[in-house]
């Protein structure tokens, strides 16, 4: 055994305290103990259509009463909204209009009609990442009261994960999950059973099993086809998929160290050996992939994957429903597992990567440190605080409509929709899942991997402080896309992305980004 260093022995001092400060997190992430709990007060009429009700449950009306909606353009997220629309116009009397707007403008969009007061739309459907940026100025309703007189959406059913990291803001819910996010990876179950391998553990598991099938054909259809395809398009998903790479080499103890800044300085975990790792990873993927992955988007992906073109990919859980739609080429033939992981990790004293311990990878599994991302964290529905009452109140009994078990456990088994589950029946009963044309085993490995990530204590919150559009979409996604394309070195793509972060945390002032971080995390002061 090789003596500790100075350096090792504060890393083990300074992981103690984490781990003393992560048992309170731990218990609010994986059970209802810490999350946001509503106590129901005087009930009111509830929104739900009677088609999925055994009774008649009191409807409140909305004649008269039109309400704008705003959410991203592509069928995932509006198409759930444009199809339940009619219904709750024939169930309430209001009149529902969507706008849609490319998820590149979605952001700026939703913020100019906010904080220029507007009203142009009353109920705004967005990633909680963008929360704190609307949350902080007061531009969106406090939820509270009107979760705790709804009889139907059954809040509690929430998993507490989304409960607080998607809803809440300094203890008030601010909007309504609709969707739930964690970033997996896919494979194809026939063809590692054929070649007698396990599903990935750690990320050269991935670029092996990516290499040993790359250029085979996959399909039956007599043309080569690729081990690994992800989203590598800029301005897309890029920055989420290599950030679902670095995280276990970044966090390992546990969900309060945080995977993006140093929660004491806020200085970027940049310029380390572990990016430089999942740098040279994520390239190698590129080796393994279609010729023109750099330019693929999700749905090219996602329709690569279903295609039966891929071994391997990396996504949201979009894929697991995908994989059984009826142009599906997989169906029956798609497993998923937690994100791959790493057996060495990042000594934050030094920048150099240590290997796993008792101490450096409490949470280790088999030896192989796993930091499942929450990557974007799903979408959410809130309401303009500047809106009429009148459409605040048809707002919210839409967005919650849109959420009620009764819809929410059938749109998260349709692929087209986006929606992904958040809710703990969706988790536990089958039969919907079943009903939608997923085998039992194909339903137990796709929940399961979420579930894992889910109770996982190392699981990796997504950023969520102002400005972190500026962060992750613009310096990080820009960067990342250079590198892939060979513009700039590795040694470069780290000073971009470092310095870009600095800037950006220089500019909106250290102190209030570092303490908005620590919030974040479950640190205070």
């Amino acid at each position: 055994m090789q003596p500790k260093t100075t350096n090792h022995l504060q890393q083990q001092k300074k992981s103690r305290k984490i781990l003393i400060g992560l048992a309170t997190l731990w218990c609010g992430i994986t059970t209802a103990c810490q999350a946001p709990r509503v106590t129901k007060t005087t009930p009111q009429p509830s929104i739900t259509s009677n088609s999925t009700s055994n009774s008649k449950v009191p409807v409140t009306r909305f004649d008269g009463t039109t309400i704008t909606v705003v959410t991203r353009d592509r069928p995932q997220i509006a198409e759930p909204l444009q199809r339940r629309a009619p219904e709750f116009e024939k169930l309430t009397g209001a009149k529902i209009k969507i706008v849609t707007v490319p998820f590149g403008k979605l952001y700026e969009e939703i913020n100019q009609d906010l904080s220029q007061g507007t009203k142009k739309y009353d109920v705004i459907v967005f990633p909680p990442q963008w929360m704190v940026d609307y949350a902080t100025s007061g531009y969106l309703e406090n939820l509270t009261q009107r979760v705790a007189a709804d009889t139907a959406i059954d809040w509690n059913d929430i998993a507490p994960f989304f409960r607080d990291f998607s809803s809440t803001y300094q203890s008030k819910i601010v909007s309504i999950p609709l969707d739930g996010d964690f970033q997996m990876v896919y494979y194809r179950t026939d063809l590692l059973e054929k070649a007698n391998l396990n599903p990935p553990e750690t990320w050269e598991d991935y670029l092996a099993i990516a290499k040993q099938f790359h250029n085979r054909d996959l399909n039956n259809d007599s043309t080569p086809d690729y081990g690994s395809c992800t989203a590598k398009k800029s301005n897309a998903q890029s920055h989420w998929m290599f950030w679902s790479v670095v995280t276990s080499f970044l966090q390992s103890q546990g969900t309060q160290q945080g995977a993006f800044f140093d929660p004491d300085t806020m200085k970027p975990l940049v310029k380390n050996e572990a990016v430089a790792a999942a740098l040279d990873i994520y390239s190698e993927t590129v080796k393994y992939g279609p010729p023109d992955e750099l330019n693929f988007d999700l749905e090219q992906a996602r329709d690569t994957f279903i295609a039966g073109r891929c071994a391997l990919t990396l996504d949201w859980g979009d894929t697991g429903t995908l994989a059984i739609a009826p142009n599906s080429k997989v169906k029956d033939k798609v497993g998923a597992v937690i994100l791959p992981g790493t057996k060495k990790v990042l000594d934050r004293t030094t920048g150099k990567l240590i290997p796993c311990d008792k101490l450096t990878c409490p949470f280790a599994i088999n030896g192989v440190n796993h930091a499942p991302y929450a990557a974007f964290g799903g979408w959410v529905g809130a309401i303009n605080n500047a809106a009429p009452p009148k459409n605040k109140d048809a707002g919210y009994a839409f967005i919650s409509y849109l959420s009620q078990p009764a819809q929410a456990n059938i749109d998260v088994t349709i692929g087209v929709t986006g929606f992904n589950p958040y809710r703990t029946s969706q988790f536990t009963n089958r039969e919907p899942w079943l009903k939608a044309g997923m085998s039992f085993e194909a339903a137990s490995k796709y929940l399961g991997a979420i579930g894992v990530s889910l109770r996982s204590p190392n699981i990796v919150l997504d950023l969520r402080i102002p400005e972190n559009n500026l962060y992750q979409g613009e310096v990080l996604d820009k960067s990342i896309a250079d590198f892939l394309a060979g513009k700039i070195t590795r040694g470069e793509t780290i000073e971009k992305i470092n310095n870009g972060w600095e800037e950006i945390t220089n500019k909106m002032g250290r102190e209030k980004q570092r303490a908005a971080y620590r919030a974040s995390l479950g640190l205070y002061p």
